[in-house]
């Protein structure tokens, strides 16, 4: 029987989160029938790089982008350390796929999905090396068959790994993905894990892979089922008003941002999240009962949707 590895294999999860863009890209431009990802590569002083695609002004999808990143450095930032105070002045390699597809129709749900490997060094100490990542969804317009489907899929990538193991991560995504200041959830959740790196490199590096590969499967169905739906301004102003979170979300919480961002990463991938069009409206309440409510009082609490 071959012993699990633990010595981490970077060019192997270089070479998978490489072939994920692609396969996720040719996806998401197959079903938007209309627009292309444009890419741009680039490099970074300190060291590593990466390839920014960004598709805009499609049929479906207003806006998607879709990162890859390796990027090392002499020493972590803060928003690393943070809640690892012992791995300051470690050098670190950080890579990984990061996306965020922001459709025309509110009827579809804006998603995010993201896998990263991280590893920190020091001369005459192990390395210390953990993957993380996940996916979200935040609809604008709710539907309950939509949000089973999108949590059977995750809890279905978790399951070869343990009865455990979709309970604890929906429970760390619906914590992380938590607009404190607003005291609501950006959506209705999915998978979110960080510092995975037991019981070896191999099972976590499998786990890493069925997340990524499993976006696809939760998100394509229900921009199918939606992508034909009438809407008009109604839908849409909601629509922009509800971008709004997620844009404090981001600037304001979401640790990735923020690394990005003290790293010395490229700005402008780093905010390629950011929605193309978004508005702000002082004191927004839906009217009772109404389809905006809706959002609010059935989808945007946290709940066990399978």
């Amino acid at each position: 029987m071959k012993a699990k590895m633990n010595v981490p294999n970077l060019s192997q999860v270089k070479s998978f989160f490489l072939s994920l863009q692609d396969q996720i890209c040719q996806q998401l431009e197959q079903i938007d029938g209309n627009s292309t990802f444009q890419e741009e590569c680039w490099q970074r002083e300190e060291g590593g790089g990466g390839r920014s695609r960004v598709l805009t002004a499609g049929n479906i999808f207003e806006q998607a982008g879709v990162n890859f990143s390796h990027v090392m450095g002499a020493s972590l930032p803060g928003s690393a350390t943070a809640h690892r105070p012992e791995l300051a002045g470690r050098s670190y390699q950080a890579m990984g796929v990061s996306l965020v597809i922001h459709p025309l129709n509110p009827y579809i749900p804006t998603s995010h999905a993201n896998v990263r490997f991280f590893i920190a060094e020091k001369e005459g100490e192990t390395p210390v090396w953990w993957f993380g990542g996940g996916f979200d969804l935040t609809p604008y317009y709710g539907f309950k068959e939509d949000a089973i489907h999108w949590h059977t899929v995750a809890k279905t990538v978790c399951q070869p790994y343990g009865d455990d193991i979709y309970p604890k991560y929906k429970q760390w995504c619906d914590d992380y993905f938590f607009i404190k200041h607003r005291n609501e959830p950006r959506g209705i959740g999915g998978l979110f894990y960080d510092d995975l790196n037991s019981p070896d490199f191999d099972t976590c590096f499998n786990f890493t892979q069925a997340v990524g590969n499993g976006f696809l499967s939760a998100y394509l169905p229900i921009v199918e089922r939606r992508k034909d739906m009438a809407w008009g301004d109604r839908e849409r102003q909601f629509q922009l008003y509800r971008r709004g979170r997620y844009v404090e979300f981001n600037l304001v919480w979401d640790r990735g941002t923020l690394f990005g961002l003290q790293s010395g990463g490229r700005t402008e991938s780093i905010l390629m999240s950011m929605p193309p069009l978004v508005r702000w409206e002082y004191g927004y309440y839906p009217e009772p009962g109404s389809p905006e409510d809706a959002l609010y009082s059935l989808f945007l609490i946290k709940k066990d949707w399978i």
